[in-house]
């Protein structure tokens, strides 16, 4: 099993998986064109992807994902929740699935654990994908950790996780406070500290690659989010990868 990212922040996020002969795009916030034009990094052909999932229906997440189903004949598979909050699409609709946020499911070489987070969306889930031998877990977009979410994100291979930003930044950043409060609040993000903790409280001794992803631009700082996982992890700040907003990251292989 191996991942990549073509991008990750608040302008966009998309995130390839693949096992065998899957291959499957997590959120797809870009256009047609950008998402394509990303994918091309990494060797992918629109065409050879095999569906379409979404995590919950912000903008940043799920701006591109009907047009560029539809686009490329792909299916897309969301909870009730999202779908029924997500953006109206004008013309014809994708061929849609709809999930359960506690149920797993199977396509093709992949098997897909959903499991809900809390974050300010109508029905969000984020993801644990497994090819019968190894586990990728993927948090982004969560404001605090629930017993549920750590069981899911126990005993993984690979993890990516928010490190939206450094608690100290944003308190002394110009947003608004009511913004503030979003982003810090309970259905928010997760900052560096609370996404450091999450690895003090799982089982981390199969991790191969951790990624921290969903950096604020302006309320955090690379170093910041990797010394704090590294920290934990009692590992040198180079080992923790990185996805930006402009590259994402390259495949990252699960051995």
């Amino acid at each position: 099993m191996r991942f990549a990212s073509l991008g990750s922040g608040s302008r966009g996020n998309a995130l390839v998986v693949e096992a065998g002969s899957t291959r499957v795009l997590l959120d797809c916030g870009f256009g047609i064109r950008d998402t394509v034009r990303r994918l091309e990094r990494l060797s992918v052909e629109p065409e050879s992807l095999s569906a379409i999932l979404v995590t919950h229906e912000h903008s940043d997440h799920i701006a591109g994902v009907f047009k560029f189903a539809r686009r490329y004949g792909l299916s897309v598979w969301l909870t009730h929740g999202t779908l029924a909050a997500a953006p109206e699409l004008r013309g014809e609709m994708p061929p849609l699935s709809l999930i359960d946020g506690h149920t797993p499911y199977v396509l093709g070489d992949l098997q897909i654990l959903p499991y809900p987070v809390p974050h300010d969306a109508r029905e969000p889930v984020q993801f644990v994908f497994a090819d019968g031998a190894r586990r990728f877990g993927v948090l982004t977009d969560a404001g605090s950790l629930t017993p549920h979410l750590l069981a899911m994100l126990d005993a993984c291979d690979a993890l990516m996780l928010e490190c939206n930003h450094d608690a100290g930044l944003l308190a002394g950043s110009s947003y608004p406070p009511s913004l503030k409060r979003r982003i810090s609040g309970r259905l928010g993000h997760l900052d560096n500290a609370t996404a450091a903790s999450l690895l003090a409280q799982v089982d981390v001794s199969r991790l191969q690659h951790v990624v921290a992803a969903h950096l604020s631009e302006q309320n955090n700082r690379v170093e910041l989010a990797t010394g704090a996982l590294s920290d934990v992890l009692n590992c040198a700040p180079e080992w923790i990868g990185v996805a930006d907003q402009e590259n994402g990251f390259d495949w990252r292989q699960i051995c």
